[in-house]
């Protein structure tokens, strides 16, 4: 039996910029967390690395998807290069105010134009659409950046903490502002591969964001982003609590053990029910594994067996996010369309950072996991009421590109 995974690599450059960009994106998930971690042991205050951390991905939220609109109108060299040079030299300057003790203006200045960093997610799967459209496989090519951008959020923020409570505070901002800058250099020259710019005439009219699918989408994934900050905050605040600060990293990193694996076994099997329903399915094991986290009781091991739990279903939840995602927009907005779905997570990271810091610092370390256990009822609510719009029987929505066996 042929492996998929191995099948999509054959594709002409598609392994040097599915490894490039997998180094460009881990910024994504290093920057909230590593502004926290950077901020808290700087400034003693969980309030204000929360609230400049959502300044960053708040302003990432309302700016990423234009600049993936503009890469869907210029190209992605034209618009990547200067955004993400404003972003290097931004996240160059919030350190340099940590570390100087700069006025706590200049914290959240700096953290505003560091948002200008692109969604590199997006431009890779606009390139493995490229590729693969009308293809079965670029399903396969879906469920392994779904897989992948799972690994990103966990490793990238395990990574981005490890190193700031190992080494000094600003480390992790700066691994996060070196990948930055490598990582999309090395994606933006890999130019055979990059997507033609469509004639004018060929384009849709509006933003992907007016789309009742990619509205329901990212908004359930603003409560998915929720409960990775607080996951992340909680086992920084608790390791912190315990002793054992230098654990922190430990328990973020086992949250994408069981999901890497599950999603890769998801995106192998080409299940033949409903994307729609697969969404929902997926956001209910979210839910039911948040519950165990209220019951931890002071061990670092127990801490990671229910952090581990409550992690599992995340990337099939990614891929049945991002499955949705391609069908129902249309294939000239599907950077911006991938683009608000990464942005309602990043949405939802920031506003789960602060609302969970600032329930450790008012009520302790372990009841921030109350935030995680809320956001994912509200998800899996978001996912059921919308049942009817994702299966595309809505006046709003994009009908599918291409016939599809699941629907």
């Amino acid at each position: 039996m042929s492996n998929p995974y191995r099948e999509i690599f054959r594709a002409p450059g598609a392994l040097g910029f599915a490894a490039a960009g997998f180094v460009a994106r881990l910024p994504i998930a290093m920057a909230p967390i590593g502004i926290v971690a950077m901020l808290s042991q700087t400034h003693g205050e969980y309030w204000l690395a929360g609230a400049v951390s959502a300044t960053y991905a708040l302003t990432n939220a309302l700016v990423s998807p234009q600049v993936s609109r503009l890469v869907d109108r210029y190209g992605q060299t034209a618009i990547v290069v200067p955004a993400t040079v404003l972003s290097v030299l931004a996240f160059t300057a919030l350190m340099i105010a940590t570390n100087q003790r700069w006025p706590t203006w200049t914290l959240f200045v700096a953290a505003f134009f560091a948002a200008a960093m692109p969604s590199m997610p997006a431009m890779i799967r606009a390139r493995w659409t490229e590729i693969f459209r009308g293809k079965p496989e670029l399903n396969t090519a879906f469920a392994f950046e779904s897989a992948m951008d799972e690994v990103m959020y966990i490793a990238g923020a395990s990574l981005s903490v490890g190193l700031a409570v190992s080494l000094f505070p600003e480390a992790g901002i700066m691994a996060n502002t070196a990948l930055l800058a490598f990582g999309t250099a090395a994606f933006i020259l890999q130019r055979s591969t990059e997507p033609g710019i469509r004639p004018a005439g060929q384009r849709a009219v509006g933003s992907a964001i007016r789309l009742p699918a990619v509205q329901l989408v990212t908004l359930a994934l603003i409560f998915v982003g929720a409960i990775f900050a607080t996951a992340e905050v909680g086992a920084v605040a608790i390791t912190e609590e315990l002793g054992t600060p230098n654990a922190a990293s430990l328990v973020i990193g086992v949250y994408a053990v069981g999901s890497f694996a599950l999603g890769l076994v998801v995106g192998a099997l080409n299940l033949k029910f409903p994307l729609q329903k697969q969404f929902a399915i997926a956001l209910a094991a979210i839910a039911l594994t948040q519950i165990p986290l209220l019951f931890f009781t002071g061990s670092v091991l127990l801490l990671a067996a229910t952090v581990f739990l409550s992690g599992i279903a995340i990337s099939p939840t990614f891929i049945t996010a991002f499955g949705l995602i391609e069908r129902r927009v249309p294939e000239s907005m599907l950077t911006e369309g991938v683009t608000w779905v990464m942005t309602g997570i990043g949405i939802g990271m920031a506003l789960g950072a602060f609302v969970a810091g600032w329930v450790v610092d008012n009520f302790g370390a372990h009841n921030g996991f109350w935030v995680s256990v809320a956001a994912g009822g509200m998800a899996l609510s978001v996912a059921l009421l919308g049942q009817q719009v994702l299966a595309g029987k809505h006046t709003g929505s994009i009908p599918d590109a291409a016939p599809h066996p699941a629907e």
